[in-house]
């Protein structure tokens, strides 16, 4: 095997073992805090389970939030982040039974 196929073999690893080492965990849920942006909160805890819009006027701050069901890494909550313009503003954790 020559170095630039050793090089590359070995970058594909490291890539590959961060990315599963920075999979999203429910657990973290609440950990979340206000002024976190949108990438930072999907990369910590993942896709939101639904989304739903407030406002979406040109020109204006985007008003949106962002709602995850309960899962077994954080049972019985219900976790709502609403954003203003790509920033967490409010969180909301509700017992769901």
């Amino acid at each position: 095997m020559d170095f630039k196929k050793f090089t590359a073999l070995a970058l594909l690893s490291l890539a590959s073992a961060s990315a599963l080492s920075t999979k999203p965990d429910a657990g973290e849920r609440k950990f979340i805090r206000k002024g976190m942006g949108e990438g930072e909160v999907v990369l910590k805890i993942g896709k939101p389970d639904h989304e739903a819009f407030h406002r979406a006027v040109r020109g204006q701050p985007e008003e949106k939030s962002w709602t995850y069901f309960p899962h077994a890494r954080d049972p019985q909550t219900l976790t709502i982040i609403r954003f203003h313009a790509g920033r967490v503003a409010e969180i909301e954790r509700k017992i769901a039974r």
